[in-house]
This record gives C-alpha cells, sequence and structure tokens, in this order.
C-alpha cells in the first residue's frame, strides 16, 4: 500500500449514465486508459472517446444475455493485484493482466425496477453480479485501487487527480471503499428483503440499508448525532416529499411529520378533506370536514394548546383558505399531497414554516416492515395495516349504536392505531375531542383525554365538555369497568374496542347498566 496511486487504466460500467461522458473526457484528457463494456462503452464512443472492450481484454465476448462479462482472471486479476506484491506482479506478468486503477460501477436498478411493481422473472434480471463482484475487489484492494459507486464522488475524484498530478491519496481511496462497501451491502439488503416476501417462514438473517439523504444537526436532544437516510421506497411521505419552503428538518420534524402524514393517508381524499395535527408522534387533533379549511380547525379544536408548533398533514392539496387559517398560529411543518399557489403565496410570509408536498398519499394497505433497534439486535415486524369495516364489528350491548355512532367508532378506531398505547380517544361527529396518549394505565388515559376536553370547553366557553354525546375508541381491550364508567361519566353514549379480556363479560355489563351501545373489533393496535 502507498499514500499516492497513479490512476492509468479504469473500467467503466454504468447504469446511470448521469456525468459519464463528462467524466470520461476528463480521464480521457489526463491519459487514462478506458475499458468498458455495453451500453456504457457505446455512450463514451458516442462522445469520441477512444474506448477499449472488456471481451478484447479478457479474449471472451460477452455471453448469456449480458450475465458473464467481466467475471474473469484478467479483470479480478488487475483489481486484487498487490502492486507491492513481488509474486502478484510476476504473476500479473506470466498471465498478462494489466493492472486496473479505477472501477467506476453503479449498478443494475434493482430498486427501481420492484418500485415499478416488475414482476419476478424481470426482478431476478435485474439483480447485478459482475458489479457487485467488481465493486468489492476494487474496494478490498483500496490500498491501491480507486472505486467509485455513485455519481457525486466523480468531482472528488477529479479534483484529487488534479491536485495530486492523475493519483489518488489513501484516505480518498479509503472512504470511497467504504461507501462501495456500503452500497452493495444496501443493494444486497434490497434483493434479500424482497426474495423474503417471495417465501414463506420468518428468514434465518435479516439486512437492513439506506442511502444518506441528510446529515442532521442532531438527533432528538442537541447532544445526540444523527442522520436521515432513506431506503429507496417509492411510497409518498416524508422521505420522497418536495420541501418548498422553511428550514431543514430536523429528526423529530421527521419522525412527527411521518406520524402525521402515515395517520392522515387512512383517509381517502374521495371521501371528504381530513386534517390530522401531530405533537411528539401523537395525534392532538384529526377530524373530516366539508372543506379543508374545516377539517383543519374541527381538529385545531380538539386541543389548541397542543397543537402550537405541531405538525399538520392533510389528505387533499392545500388550498388558500387552509393555509389562511394555519398560519394563525406558529405550525413546524405542513404537509399535504399538492398545494396551490394561493397556499404557496400566503405560507412564503412565514419563512420558518415548512411547507412539503407528496404527489399523494402513503397507502394504509401496503405492507412494510417496523424495525426497532433493541441492546443486541432488531425488533421486526409487519407494519400495523390491520382495519376493520362496519361488517367487522361485533355489538355486544343491549343497546344498538345509532348509524352516526357507527360512523364516528370506526373514524376513532382508525384514529388509535396511530396513538401511543394506553390510547383513548374521543370522537363526535368525525373529529376527535379529547386524546389520551402512552399512559400506564387505560383509565388513566381515559381521565386525561376527558379532562383536555373539558379544559377546551371552557377555554371556548361552552357550557359541557367536548366528549358530552361522543362515542370512545380503546386500542386494547378494557381490563376493569373503571375505564368504561369514567368515559360514560364524561359523557361518551358509545364505545368500540377489541374485546377478549377474563372480565369482557363485567364490562359488557357496566356498559347496558350505563345504557351505552359497545361494538368489539376483535383486533387490537398497541402502538410502542
Amino acid at each position: 500500500m502507498t499514500d499516492l496511486a497513479p490512476l492509468r487504466r479504469a473500467l467503466l460500467s454504468v447504469s446511470d449514465k448521469t456525468g459519464l461522458v463528462e467524466f470520461g473526457q476528463a480521464l480521457a484528457a489526463r491519459g487514462v486508459e478506458l475499458l468498458s463494456t455495453g451500453g456504457t462503452a457505446k455512450a463514451l464512443r458516442d462522445a469520441g472517446l477512444e474506448v477499449r472492450d472488456v471481451a478484447d481484454v479478457t479474449g471472451f465476448p460477452e455471453m448469456m444475455d449480458g450475465r458473464v462479462k467481466t467475471l474473469h482472471p484478467v479483470v479480478h486479476g488487475g483489481l486484487l493485484a498487490l502492486r507491492d506484491n513481488d509474486d502478484h506482479v510476476a504473476a500479473m506478468q506470466a498471465h498478462d493482466i494489466g493492472p486496473i486503477d479505477l472501477v467506476v460501477v453503479n449498478l443494475y436498478p434493482f430498486e427501481a425496477t420492484l418500485a415499478k411493481g416488475a414482476p419476478y422473472a424481470e426482478m431476478i434480471e435485474n439483480i447485478d453480479i459482475g458489479g457487485p463482484a467488481m465493486i468489492r475487489s476494487a474496494a478490498k484492494n483500496h490500498g491501491f485501487v480507486t472505486v467509485v459507486v455513485d455519481v457525486e464522488d466523480y468531482s472528488a475524484v477529479l479534483d484529487e487527480l488534479a491536485a495530486q498530478d492523475g493519483q489518488t491519496t489513501y484516505a480518498l481511496r479509503q472512504r470511497l471503499a467504504q461507501t462501495a462497501y456500503a452500497r452493495t451491502a444496501a443493494y444486497d439488503t434490497a434483493v434479500s428483503t424482497w426474495m423474503a416476501g417471495e417465501v414463506d417462514g420468518t428468514p434465518r438473517r435479516r439486512t437492513f440499508g439506506g442511502a444518506l439523504a441528510q446529515s442532521l444537526r442532531y438527533g432528538e436532544n442537541p447532544h445526540q448525532q444523527a442522520a436521515f437516510y432513506t431506503d429507496g421506497s417509492a411510497r409518498p411521505g416524508v422521505a420522497t416529499a418536495t420541501q418548498h419552503q422553511g428550514k431543514e428538518l430536523s429528526y423529530n420534524n421527521i419522525n412527527d411529520t411521518d406520524a402525521a402524514f402515515e395517520l392522515v393517508s387512512e383517509f381517502d381524499p374521495a371521501q371528504g378533506p381530513a386534517c390530522a395535527i401531530i405533537k411528539h408522534a401523537n395525534p392532538c387533533g384529526v377530524a373530516r370536514g366539508a372543506t379543508l379549511a374545516e377539517a383543519y380547525t374541527r381538529a385545531f379544536d380538539c386541543d389548541r394548546t397542543s397543537a402550537f408548533g405541531g405538525i399538520i398533514a392533510l389528505n387533499q392539496p392545500l388550498d388558500a383558505a387552509t393555509a389562511e387559517e394555519i398560519t394563525g398560529i406558529f405550525t413546524e411543518v405542513v404537509i399535504a399531497p399538492g398545494a396551490d399557489a394561493g397556499a404557496m403565496d400566503i405560507f412564503s410570509q412565514k419563512k420558518n414554516l415548512r411547507l412539503l408536498t407528496t404527489d399523494g398519499l402513503a397507502d394504509p394497505a401496503t405492507a412494510a416492515l417496523a424495525v426497532r433497534q433493541v441492546s443486541g439486535g432488531y425488533l421486526v415486524q409487519d407494519k400495523d395495516v390491520g382495519r376493520v369495516a362496519m361488517d367487522d364489528l361485533k355489538v355486544v350491548t343491549k343497546r344498538q349504536p345509532s348509524d352516526q355512532e357507527m360512523v364516528d367508532l370506526l373514524f376513532a378506531w382508525t384514529v388509535a392505531k396511530h396513538v401511543k398505547s394506553n390510547a383513548i380517544i374521543y370522537v363526535k361527529d368525525g373529529a376527535t375531542v379529547g386524546v389520551g396518549a402512552g399512559q400506564m394505565s387505560r383509565v388513566d388515559s381515559t381521565r386525561i383525554a376527558a379532562r383536555k376536553a373539558q379544559d377546551m370547553a371552557d377555554a371556548m366557553g361552552l357550557p359541557a365538555p367536548l366528549t358530552q354525546g361522543s362515542v370512545v375508541a380503546s386500542d386494547a381491550f378494557f381490563p376493569f369497568a373503571d375505564g368504561l364508567i369514567t368515559a360514560a361519566e364524561a359523557g361518551a353514549t358509545a364505545l368500540i374496542q377489541p374485546g377478549g379480556s377474563m372480565r369482557d363479560d363485567d364490562v359488557i355489563a357496566a356498559a347496558d347498566d350505563a345504557g351505552l351501545a359497545m361494538v368489539f373489533t376483535g383486533m387490537r393496535h398497541f402502538r410502542h
């Protein structure tokens, strides 16, 4: 190994040809010999560059529909040979192997092929073999060989060649080698994760990968370092959104914006506008409305105090009327499927307000993995995509819910899936009026939600608590009747819960005694 390594011969084979010609021209201007294959070679030749085919170097043509072209000792010997090892040098001379000093490879577009929903056979054909092999060979021998897997690194290589008279430093080669191994690891992760979904059972091994999207100023707290990585998914959301204004998103902004958008995506825009307001990853207000502005104001009226400095998600494109309402208080982020010119103009007066648009909602039924790190490993589960319909509900009380109660019960149940356990949600006429989240006792969540609703009623000058005539959703069963009785005392008239407690009969009897209607879903929504 040496600090400075000359760059005389390069092998380029890329699927993403962004910047390829300019990079090739710069290398050729320095007298670097260019080796290439297929479409990459054609692109370089079309630009007037002299390129030698890898097939001419190996003595073997591309074969098997391009599956075999660079998997040859002449290629990998040229990459792996230690230039300061006499035996390696002798082997190169004996077998007419020339050193390759630079490898430029970006892999078959497997992730893009997956994102478009390609069939199995097409997915298989987009699994790159020769590319990862060359990348790993070059990265292993980074003491002498430079490897580039990202277009973003072209300029760094050219800058170093200019500064070091056609040579690269060990520091650059080492950094690029790390990037290369991370790229092949992420690529294999995409392949193995896709294939895990195609076979039965739990995979013996799991890997997770991502590409740096943003270095963050800090994490949840200023003393924590943080960064945002994306997994290449095309799913609409915070990772794929366009930010139109405002400073960079923080760690907490990203986390809360994701929570808000996933919640509001539960509500089909064809069935009317909906708004979710999130604070510290929990909803502090969710509502439907005749207009988007009404949906926002109804969500805001659930808990005006907590909404200050919150995250707002909308299920329809932001319009000027809604934008005008939102700017009435300080808001961190607004995320929506789009925004019209009037809304953009209003928001432009609020420089610190971040506006994100997504060109669509996230499909709440799309299967995905939820991953959480614990000491020594990872917990992996399917994302909670469970939903219930009206026909899934089992009425267990003497009184049947009214039609409006049923609609509100399903609304409350949808919100409950996105509230930290223990979760209690009061809903009235398509809007939350009280949310109790993350308490160690379910009855405490019930009381807190009711108290917050009373506080809002007092602040608004209303004679009755907001929970009067409401329905209640509980993300898991009531283990005792005390939570149900507390909800009834707050004015609730109907409840939705999973059922399944040893004391279900006691809870049902308490509901009947209070004149409540109650339905069981047979499904719970713990969210920890």
